[in-house]
């Protein structure tokens, strides 16, 4: 068996989470976070989990750069996110000094859990909501 790496990994559990995010994006109570296709220019919704402190919410990407949201952000950091079914506009900040395992400490323990055990490559992402 070829050996593990961060791509192959990705490629393995993206594929579980293309159907599972086609789902689960639809629940109302799902935060979800909207960004542009840096090549269609078309929305895209990324089911995902973080909180929300004051005017800012704070996530972890699992893979980091190889995140197609995080790709995203890096064309364009202007993102909406849907937090209790009530969307919220603001600009995206990938945080590569920010420590993602402390930061996941003081984010949902399911989700966080979850972003740990898949993760290979953690990324900090900050967003300055507007609204």
């Amino acid at each position: 068996m070829p050996p593990s790496t961060p791509e192959s990994k990705y490629r393995s559990i993206s594929r579980i989470q293309r159907v599972l995010n086609s789902v689960t994006r639809r629940l109302p109570t799902q935060t979800v976070l909207e960004t542009t296709g840096r090549v269609s220019g078309v929305p895209r919704r990324t089911p995902l989990g973080g909180r929300r402190i004051g005017d800012t919410f704070w996530l972890v990407s699992e893979f980091g750069e190889l995140s197609h949201y995080v790709r995203n952000i890096k064309a364009n950091p202007e993102v909406r996110v849907r937090i209790m079914g009530r969307w919220h506009t603001g600009t995206a900040h990938l945080l590569p000094d920010d420590d993602p395992r402390a930061r996941l400490r003081t984010l949902p323990r399911f989700n966080s859990a979850a972003v740990k055990t898949m993760g290979s490559n953690l990324l900090t992402v900050r967003v300055d909501l507007r609204d």
